[in-house]
């Protein structure tokens, strides 16, 4: 039960962060997003990917990688915005 748990919690944060991350690469923009919270996003990401790690928490390490990719893509609009 625990283990389902966690895989739903990995599921409600990706499915959460992947319309964001659509959204500034389909804008080519990301300016209505704060910077300080993207950056306090992606380094308790980046702690919590390293301390998942040796947790054997396979749902909690996917849930990380793949809101890592999603902040990462955010941050790249946010600073290198698309001409249009």
């Amino acid at each position: 039960m625990v283990e389902l748990l966690g895989w739903i919690t990995a599921i409600c944060s990706i499915v959460k962060s992947i319309p964001q991350a659509w959204m500034s690469y389909k804008d080519g923009h990301s300016r209505g997003l704060s910077t300080s919270s993207l950056i306090i996003w992606m380094i308790g990401l980046t702690c919590g990917t390293f301390y998942i790690q040796h947790k054997d928490a396979a749902p909690l390490l996917i849930n990380y990688l793949i809101n890592s990719v999603c902040c990462v893509i955010m941050i790249k609009y946010k600073y290198w915005e698309r001409n249009s």
